[in-house]
């Protein structure tokens, strides 16, 4: 299992903009349901915007066993962000688990 599986901090930390254009609505493979508008060029997964973000497609307890419900769909900050990165490392923090550096 890798370390995104068991872990999911991303997800529950950062707000997620992308382009419209990943929406399957037009033509992309984010399911629509799950973003928000935020103007005619730019949308946001559901949840990621709260003051405790939680992206609307994260199932599953945080730093145990997680999944998203769109994985194969997801948009492409999801797709950008590396395990170990400087911000998986900050968002692990943000919820009391250890670096990944530390466990391996």
């Amino acid at each position: 299992m890798s370390d995104c599986q068991q872990c999911g901090a991303c997800c529950a930390s950062y707000r997620v903009d992308f382009s419209v254009h990943e929406l399957d609505d037009n033509g992309g493979k984010v399911p629509s349901g799950l973003a928000v508008e935020v103007n005619d060029a730019i949308c946001r997964m559901r949840g990621t915007d709260h003051a405790s973000p939680r992206c609307a497609a994260l199932t599953g307890k945080i730093g145990q066993s997680v999944g998203c419900g769109i994985y194969e769909w997801r948009p492409n900050p999801c797709h950008e962000l590396q395990a170990g990165s400087d911000a998986c490392e900050r968002a692990r923090a943000r919820h009391g688990l250890p670096a990944l550096s530390s466990l391996h």
